[in-house]
């Protein structure tokens, strides 16, 4: 399974940096929707990455409109990230799909209302108590990432502990 991590608009360079570590760590490839709110050379953004950045797959976009014209959610596995989201992230069968994007907005105001009106049964959450407005990005992909990844029994990462004989 091919997986891709979206992130629109995405502003705080430790999270995108979390981010790319993740996807370094896991395979998926990461896509960065302009205009980001930092530059991409910050050295907070390549100091949360360390030193996984050559093991990076990255596409970037010069819009949202852009990526969708490329994409097409209507004929891709596409699921957008939202506290309004329709199902629960765990709840979608992810293991017999070719290729996955899950979608992520920006972090002070998620993905566009529209976006998520229009491909309202591709919206997805993650449960939380109500009185909070939301989880940090870097976790929420962390949490969206291995769940793809626990439906597909983790197919090509490490097996075996490094450190510990069986």
């Amino acid at each position: 399974m091919k997986l891709n991590v979206v992130l629109v608009e995405p502003e705080i360079p430790q999270n995108t940096g979390n981010i790319a570590r993740t996807c370094a760590a896991t395979g998926a490839k990461l896509h960065l929707v302009y205009p980001l709110g930092f530059s991409i050379s910050e050295k907070a953004l390549k100091r949360a990455g360390l030193d996984y950045w050559d093991k990076l797959e990255i596409e970037e976009h010069v819009s949202f409109d852009k990526f969708l014209e490329k994409y097409k959610p209507e004929e891709n596995n596409m699921f957008f990230a939202t506290t309004k989201g329709k199902q629960v992230y765990s709840d979608i069968e992810y293991g017999n799909m070719e290729e996955v994007f899950l979608v992520f907005g920006k972090e002070t105001k998620g993905l566009p209302e529209d976006i998520l009106k229009k491909y309202i049964n591709k919206t997805i959450r993650i449960p939380m108590r109500e009185t909070l407005r939301s989880l940090n990005l870097s976790n929420s992909v962390a949490i969206g990432v291995y769940e793809v990844l626990r439906q597909t029994n983790f197919n090509g990462l490490e097996e075996i502990s490094k450190y510990f004989d069986k």
